[in-house]
């Protein structure tokens, strides 16, 4: 078990004896152990193995460039091989922060784009689709119309202008 929360027969004698000391409000009493909210997602488990390595290797790079300052000023002759050990050094944490950018920018382009319903472009793609629905049902309306009126011998008032004219021929 382990923790205050136990059940067996003995129980309520127990845990009359740890309330004894709670105070005088005896009030409900807290557990050891409560989750609090993180105040921010965790990272997803590759962008954090990248975050980790690339601090690992940036705490060995200014660790060796400590070191290649120091044997610098006291004129050993370590000086020049930790000298280059911290030029490389220098390279490779270059290339772990790109690392865990680039880590976490694949992964935000895969998995982890959080839309929102108050996106703003999202508003603006919905009104243009809006738009181009009633501009297509405007558009077969508009056929519909045409085909009706070539069904029933021409455009409406047809027959009107004919006659106004004088006839068909």
């Amino acid at each position: 078990m382990g923790t205050y929360e136990d059940t067996g027969a003995g129980a309520s004698v127990r845990a009359g004896a740890v309330h004894a000391g709670a105070g005088a409000a005896g009030g409900p009493r807290r557990g050891l152990w409560q989750e609090e909210p993180a105040r921010r997602r965790r990272l997803p488990d590759p962008v954090r193995e990248s975050a980790v390595r690339a601090v690992l290797i940036v705490a060995v790079t200014l660790t060796a460039a400590t070191i290649a300052f120091f044997l610098t000023i006291t004129g050993s002759w370590l000086a020049l091989p930790m000298v280059l050990a911290a030029i490389a050094g220098t390279v490779v944490a270059t290339w772990g922060v790109l690392d865990v950018i680039i880590t976490r920018q694949i992964w935000n382009q895969r998995y982890g784009v959080v839309s929102e319903p108050s996106s703003t472009a999202r508003s603006l793609r919905r009104e243009r689709r809006r738009a181009r629905r009633e501009e297509r049902a405007a558009g077969r309306r508009g056929r519909a119309g045409r085909n009706r009126q070539a069904a029933a011998g021409g455009p409406a008032g047809w027959a009107e202008h004919i006659s106004a004219r004088g006839g068909a021929g």
